[in-house]
């Protein structure tokens, strides 16, 4: 053997003993970690995980059963069969077992697994939650009839958030609201239109609120004096803000065309002043599906009579081809001298019904109007006719520091003859970059 061969094994034989020396070193230092920074790990890791970490050391073994936030989820709970039986058996045993093992305040429980759908044990648990003090509450029903919600959920009166997919909500008569709640999320759920009033009347702490796919109710009476952020999309016939000083950010999506299927009712006050008055912190907002049509239904007024100082991005489904959502559009634009960004996406024409007159936008509608503070401009989904091309041609020639213009057609079909056109426009800024997208 050579002198190396004897070196080398030797060397390997003396490192041996060290091996399990070290392994007992990291195995202390695991177990010895202080305790804000196991709460830490923990919080870090899924449910499964932060359950596996009881393999670590008989000091880590329980350390799992004080987790203020429970997510059962499909990353915290894998179900390998597709049977419906095994999958709700399982999640049923795995949500009980952690329930009766935890130790001390649950402040976020979240149900959320693809494959559940409302089985009656939820009711047992909700029930177990609104003994103690619960602050954030998530249940997603992905399968399934809507879920309807036990009596004891709307005594969860530490609730700060709550998130809803696919659920009924009836609360008892006695139900005072949420005092201490500043977030909801609704989603495919249904309620009736006083429960709805109710509900957000009585949240008055109430800073976001969510509203997807509901049903049972059309009239959206939003009371809520805190709330900066609103995001809807769905099915309604009208909305009224009230005393909503301090909302800055709002999306709003109409999913149905006001055309001759949909009932709605014209009134003596222009829908654009209305639902701009209670308004005056706005700034940042999303106009979507047929919401602008909504608001051009009744008189269109060249300006607003209150000017959105604030708002800085603007975001606009659009069909250049409705006259009246054209002008809408334009009193929007004239009213928001603070604009930084600007988006409209065009919509194709769908409106079938006797509004559908087209009328022709004069030059005067494009005067007397300059964006001084726009950046930004995307136009998205424009096939080149003649509406669209007057409204991009007007942006550029009113944005004197204007950055930036992308623009998206539709198709591939004639881009080469608007992509000609749209170089040939008149631009107020010097500075302004024209970009061609590629549909």
């Amino acid at each position: 053997m050579s002198d190396m061969t004897e070196f080398t094994s030797n060397l390997k034989q003396r490192e041996q003993p060290k091996i399990p020396c070290q392994m007992e070193m990291e195995i202390d230092r695991i177990s010895n970690l202080p305790g804000h920074i196991v709460d830490k790990i923990l919080s870090l890791v899924t449910l499964r995980d932060a359950v596996r970490t009881s393999i670590l050391s008989s000091k880590w073994r329980y350390k799992w059963v004080n987790l203020t936030s429970l997510v059962f989820d499909n990353q915290s709970v894998l179900v390998s069969s597709q049977d419906p039986t095994v999958i709700k058996n399982k999640m049923v045993k795995i949500v009980d077992h952690v329930l009766l093992l935890h130790n001390g305040p649950i402040h976020k429980f979240k149900l959320s697994h693809r494959d559940l759908q409302g089985v009656c044990d939820i009711d047992r648990w909700i029930l177990f939650l609104s003994r103690g003090s619960v602050k954030e509450f998530i249940l997603e029903i992905w399968k399934g009839q809507r879920y309807k919600l036990p009596s004891p959920l709307y005594l969860c009166d530490k609730l700060s958030h709550l998130e809803l997919f696919n659920c009924l909500l009836q609360p008892p008569s006695l139900f005072n609201g949420f005092k201490m709640l500043t977030s909801l999320d609704l989603q495919h759920i249904t309620m009736d239109q006083d429960v709805f009033d109710e509900l957000i009347y009585k949240c008055p702490l109430l800073e976001r609120l969510t509203l997807m796919n509901f049903e049972g109710f059309a009239h959206l009476k939003i009371h809520a004096p805190k709330l900066t952020f609103f995001d809807i999309g769905g099915v309604f016939e009208d909305v009224n803000f009230e005393k909503t000083l301090h909302l800055s950010t709002v999306s709003i999506g109409l999913y149905v065309n006001i055309g001759n299927d949909y009932e709605l009712s014209l009134g003596t006050t222009s829908k654009l002043i209305k639902f701009f008055a209670s308004l005056p912190s706005i700034q940042r907002l999303e106009i979507q599906s047929f919401f602008l049509k909504f608001l051009a239904v009744d008189m269109v007024p060249r300006r607003l009579s209150t000017p959105c100082m604030e708002l800085n991005y603007l975001s606009l489904r659009i069909n250049f081809n409705d006259f009246e959502e054209s002008l809408a559009a334009l009193c929007i634009l004239r009213s928001s001298p603070n604009l930084l960004e600007l988006e409209m996406l065009a919509r194709p024409d769908e409106q079938t019904g006797p509004r559908a007159v087209m009328n022709n936008l004069h030059q005067e509608d494009f005067t007397n109007c300059f964006f001084n503070q726009l950046r930004f401009v995307k136009i998205v989904g424009i096939v080149g006719v003649a509406r669209e091309m007057e409204f991009i041609s007007f942006l550029l020639a009113s944005s004197p520091i204007l950055e930036r213009m992308s623009v998206k057609p539709a198709s591939h079909e004639g881009i080469l003859e608007l992509a000609r056109e749209l170089m040939r426009f008149k631009r107020a800024s010097a500075n302004c970059e024209l970009i061609y997208l590629d549909p």
